[in-house]
């Protein structure tokens, strides 16, 4: 992050959204394991969706579908 050949430099390391009640995970670009580090602060794993998951892959992971 910040600043090259008068350009901004910017990557997004860690990308989170809420939607309809469920915060999606679409990138971790950390060492962490993010969605575990929720589970552990309390949020049900029915309400954390992978979204860099494809859809079809999804239905084999502990969290939500979508």
């Amino acid at each position: 992050m910040g600043w090259q050949n008068n350009r901004r430099v910017y990557g997004c390391i860690l990308h989170l959204d809420i939607k309809d009640g469920k915060i999606w995970l679409q990138h971790n670009g950390t060492e962490r394991q993010v969605a575990d580090e929720l589970v552990a602060l309390g949020v049900p794993k029915q309400d954390i969706v992978l979204g860099f998951q494809s859809p079809s892959k999804r239905k084999f992971t502990e969290f939500a579908i979508g």
